[in-house]
């Protein structure tokens, strides 16, 4: 990718050999590839730590062009944090919304959270923190507050999922064992989906996450 110049615009050739201005991107479809860029730096299996001048040579811009975007880099990683999480909890509302089940509930989350890192490997160093070592504190900050929330989602799944064992028995009904506590259940499964993270990310992304993801589960729920 060739610099180009810092007003973010870009210049074409036509075939007959005149030259037009391109469109200057919108500022949000600006910081959107700013962040996917971000977000591919970080799949290197070496984990090297990013500056805003290597994210600014990808992008082929000059950092201060970065800077119109984004106030600091930590804004940039806030940006990252910000799509998972719309993007983990608007999954998760859909599987509470299709599954009645508490217990299927909270299995297909941890799948999920499991396989989105799968397709996300960047953002898996984000989940994990390890892209965060060095960086503002508030940014571990807020991923343990969506790993909190997380958890508090699954807590309140496993809860319906006792709520069903204890009521009438009907062909659905997972009898569930004597003292089953949705809150330890809870942080037992936030736990494995953690350890899945880093496993995958230690492994240079190399150990898919979700082997033998739903047998234990199935373990850990039941």
């Amino acid at each position: 990718m060739q610099p180009t110049d810092t007003r973010d615009a870009t210049v074409e050739r036509e075939p007959q050999g005149t030259v037009r201005r391109a469109a200057r991107p919108k500022p949000g479809e600006r910081r959107i590839h700013i962040l996917q860029t971000l977000a591919a730096m970080l799949e290197t299996p070496k984990g090297e730590k990013i500056t805003t001048a290597a994210l600014a040579a990808r992008l082929g811009v000059s950092e201060a062009a970065l800077y119109r975007h984004f106030a600091s880099k930590a804004q940039m990683f806030e940006g990252l944090i910000d799509f998972i999480e719309q993007t983990l909890f608007a999954l998760i509302n859909q599987i509470v919304a299709k599954e009645p089940n508490g217990i299927l509930q909270a299995r297909a989350i941890a799948l999920m959270l499991i396989n989105f890192s799968t397709k996300n490997a960047g953002m898996t160093r984000v989940l994990t923190c390890e892209a965060l070592v060095g960086e503002h504190a508030r940014l571990a900050e807020r991923v343990n507050q969506m790993l909190d929330r997380i958890e508090a989602s699954l807590r309140q799944c496993l809860r319906v999922a006792l709520a069903e064992s204890e009521g009438p028995a009907t062909a659905a009904t997972v009898v569930l064992p004597p003292g089953y506590d949705p809150a330890v259940r809870a942080s037992l499964v936030v736990r494995y989906v953690i350890g899945c993270w880093h496993r995958y990310a230690q492994s240079g992304f190399v150990r898919e996450p979700g082997e033998y993801a739903d047998e234990q589960l199935r373990i850990i729920l039941q």
